[in-house]
């Protein structure tokens, strides 16, 4: 291959790759945006401190407030994860939940998935090992800014929502997220 054939085709494949790379500059631009749209109502401040029950892997019942929960990992990010038992992207991602859990703290809100007892048998029914707050109107989901499941954030060290996304969230989406604010400190 003479060397002027061999520059037309690397120009070529510059070119192509240029437009790749602006494709995929604007697919990002698109999630990135989305994102910010779904989650514009998180509040920046603590969390609301709302009276809930909450249901723990072991089948006990206590009320608490999402405040307090996150409160007993002082020092460490905790993970909060907004799901309904009707919801079936949720279902998809609860085997990441139960495994982020093993590492992470992680408290789970089910949002508009009935009463507690429905919620305990779904968490029993699916062997589910969560710390779950009941939500049964979707009135907390409401107050941290989320309108639809699944919904993933971090509370940060003073209660506050960090890194909200709304939809399907990796694994590594959610461990880069814990992490990133337990080196942010």
């Amino acid at each position: 291959m003479s060397a002027a054939v061999m520059v037309a085709w690397l120009r070529k494949q510059l070119a192509n790759w240029r437009g790749h790379l602006l494709t995929l500059l604007m697919v990002a631009a698109v999630v990135i945006t989305v994102q910010w749209w779904q989650t514009r109502d998180v509040p920046p401040g603590p969390l609301p401190d709302v009276p809930l029950t909450v249901l723990m892997p072991d089948g006990s019942r206590s009320e608490s407030t999402l405040r307090s929960l996150s409160e007993r990992h002082a020092g460490s990010p905790v993970a909060l994860h907004v799901w309904a038992e009707w919801c079936p992207i949720c279902k998809a991602e609860e085997g990441t939940i139960t495994s982020l859990a093993r590492d992470w703290p992680v408290i789970t809100v089910a949002m508009q998935s009935g009463d507690a007892a429905k919620v305990a048998a779904e968490l029993r029914q699916r062997h589910l090992p969560w710390v779950t707050a009941v939500d049964p109107r979707g009135d907390v989901s409401r107050q941290l800014g989320f309108r639809a499941v699944p919904a993933f954030a971090v509370i940060d060290a003073d209660g506050r929502l960090r890194l909200p996304a709304v939809g399907y969230t990796t694994s590594l989406g959610m461990r880069l997220r814990l992490w990133w604010i337990r080196l942010a400190g």
